[in-house]
């Protein structure tokens, strides 16, 4: 992977901005918007295998309108049963041409969910886990962004699992290719990055913690629409794209508030841009309750950037 140097807040700015996010994150009503998020799914379970396998496949699918996509992400957990780590692995042994028939969403069809579903399975029955996978490959890394290229190996893994590709045939890897993307390209793979967090940290009001071979600092931001502008506004960035390089600037300057547990503030600065509370377009009402609004600079209708110079004209958004 290329070296990357991400810009950070500047200590007297991350010391302003600290106590307000700090505020911010404890205070958000996390329990009331855990019914708009996919993390939903795997905390209905108590079991560490369960929740990780009911997590990656909520990652996974989670693209496009959460309204959309929750109801097909209860038809393949339901087709899984009360054990899905068990399901996964008898799967990943007897590969079943026809399950999750009734699996329907955008372009992914139920060959590319059953072949998810059958790696993950052959995952786990190789190596015992996919945390125990993930951690093992995480410590082989040595490069500059370990966790990138810890990610990329896992993700092809997956998809290169024989049971996968049987159940494929001539549908071909374009499918699972998106449900499980390369981190080694340039997007920011919001998904990978999304699932991690959810397993890593906690266990909390949000996050499982299922994992505990991965530390919470190595985490990446997960990286959408609402988090990118939310952090443009509170000067965690400049770049105005979703890319890999924008979630490590969003992360480092996170990591000037809290080097040990950077992406805390995920959910909350996510759900602040999805419910309405904070909009794309400035309601002067809205902000006047927000708790960050003393550090957002689109208070004055600016641009949001980090330096307070003119905004430069937005790039073209990588795909997730």
């Amino acid at each position: 992977m290329p070296r990357v140097h991400p810009r950070t807040l500047s200590p007297a700015r991350a010391e302003a901005l600290r106590p307000l996010l700090d505020r911010f994150e404890r205070d958000f009503d996390k329990a009331g918007r855990l019914g708009f998020d996919p993390v939903e799914l795997p905390r209905r379970y108590s079991a560490a295998d369960d929740q990780e396998v009911v997590g990656l496949v909520a990652a996974a699918l989670a693209y496009g309108r959460a309204d959309v996509f929750k109801p097909q992400l209860e038809r393949v957990v339901a087709e899984m049963g009360p054990s899905p780590a068990g399901f996964c692995e008898t799967f990943a042994r007897a590969p079943r041409a026809g399950a999750f028939g009734g699996f329907r969403y955008r372009f992914n069809q139920p060959a590319d969910v059953a072949a998810l579903v059958a790696g993950i399975g052959h995952v786990r029955l190789t190596h015992g886990g996919l945390g125990r996978r993930f951690a093992v490959l995480l410590g082989e890394e040595r490069g500059q962004e370990p966790l990138r290229a810890a990610l990329s190996r896992f993700a092809q893994e997956l998809r290169d699992a024989p049971p996968a590709a049987r159940l494929l045939g001539g549908r071909g890897l374009r499918g699972l290719a998106h449900l499980l993307p390369d981190p080694g390209r340039s997007g920011a793979c919001k998904r990978w990055n999304l699932y991690l967090r959810w397993m890593v940290r906690g266990p909390d009001a949000v996050d499982l913690g299922a994992w505990r071979g991965v530390p919470r600092s190595a985490l990446l931001v997960p990286l959408d629409t609402h988090v990118a502008r939310i952090a443009r506004y509170l000067g965690l960035t400049d770049q105005r794209d979703l890319t890999w390089k924008t979630a490590l600037e969003i992360t480092a300057s996170l990591r000037r508030l809290d080097p040990e547990d950077p992406v805390r503030f995920d959910f909350a600065l996510c759900h602040l841009g999805m419910s309405g509370a904070c909009p794309p377009r400035r309601d002067a009402d809205r902000c006047a309750v927000c708790v960050l609004n003393r550090a957002c600079r689109a208070r004055a209708g600016g641009s949001g950037t980090s330096t307070g110079g003119t905004s430069s004209p937005p790039r073209r958004l990588a795909a997730r």
